[in-house]
């Protein structure tokens, strides 16, 4: 069971630009803050008279604990004002941090290879599923790991340097420029059939586009396969409904879910294009 969430000020130890327009933050966070599950995320706000009104959600990418403190590691883009703020942000200034929310990957003990495809940032919660899923389970020798990274371009290509040297790394970029030519599905198309759909799980995050292409590929397979959603979130805890996707229930009956409390995991097969 995830342990409960809170609300706490977090110190920034770190804020350094590992791709373009890519950051890496660490936080100081007190012991009392919750271990996060694989694919949760936190809501984080910057409370002084320029931050912006909402906080923003972002995804766990890393998380320690140390003798008298925890640090939590956020991967994140700049994308707009809230996020081009976070990336003016210098070591010692204080954040405040909601969390961890969310509904999280399911790790599967008895897979014999797990698949990973991750386009852009999100490869921050795949990550961490990676590193805190399965590198703490017994006996990595009989698991095969194998991530699909994608971006549009070299220059874009972030956290790769933080993937385990164990994992088969494909990279894909949109122009060539590293790797495969084309989108990360492209060549997971091309290597599907190699896969034992028995043994196998499948990991994804990235645009919408991407889970589009992915569901669509993956829609008369058997294999497992669970997704983390990127979604615009106003308060991360189910409230406003602000983050609505339309999912099919277990009647197989249309209904809208909450990405912030539902989610943002769900099954592949679930999610109505």
């Amino acid at each position: 069971m995830p342990e409960k969430s809170s609300l706490t000020s977090g110190e920034i130890l770190s804020n350094c630009m590992v791709a373009r327009d890519h950051f890496l933050m660490s936080l100081r966070l007190p012991l009392s803050f919750a271990a996060p599950l694989p694919g949760q995320f936190v809501m984080v706000r910057c409370d002084g008279p320029n931050g912006p009104l909402l906080a923003r959600p972002l995804s766990v990418f890393g998380f320690e604990r140390r003798q008298d403190h925890s640090v939590l590691e956020l991967l994140y883009r700049v994308a707009g004002r809230g996020t081009a703020l976070f990336s003016s942000l210098k070591p010692g200034e204080v954040l405040s941090v909601l969390g961890p929310l969310g509904r999280g990957f399911t790790v599967h003990a008895d897979v014999r290879r797990i698949v990973v495809v991750a386009g852009g940032i999100g490869i921050a919660p795949l990550r961490y599923l990676i590193e805190e899923g399965y590198g703490r389970l017994p006996r990595p020798e009989n698991r095969e790991l194998r991530v699909y990274l994608g971006a549009g371009r070299e220059e874009l290509l972030a956290g790769r340097d933080r993937l385990s040297s164990a994992c088969g790394l494909r990279i894909c970029t949109d122009d060539g420029s590293l790797g495969y030519r084309g989108p990360v599905t492209g060549l997971l198309e091309e290597e599907l059939c190699g896969f034992n759909t028995e043994d196998t799980v499948v990991y994804a995050c990235g645009p919408a586009a991407m889970i589009r292409a992915l569901a669509r590929l993956l829609r008369d397979s058997p294999l497992r396969c669970e997704v983390s959603l990127e979604e615009r979130m106003a308060c991360g805890v189910g409230a406003c409904l602000g983050c609505a996707v339309a999912v099919r229930n277990a009647a197989g009956k249309k209904e809208y879910r909450r990405v912030c409390h539902d989610g943002p995991v769900f099954d592949l097969k679930d999610i109505i294009e």
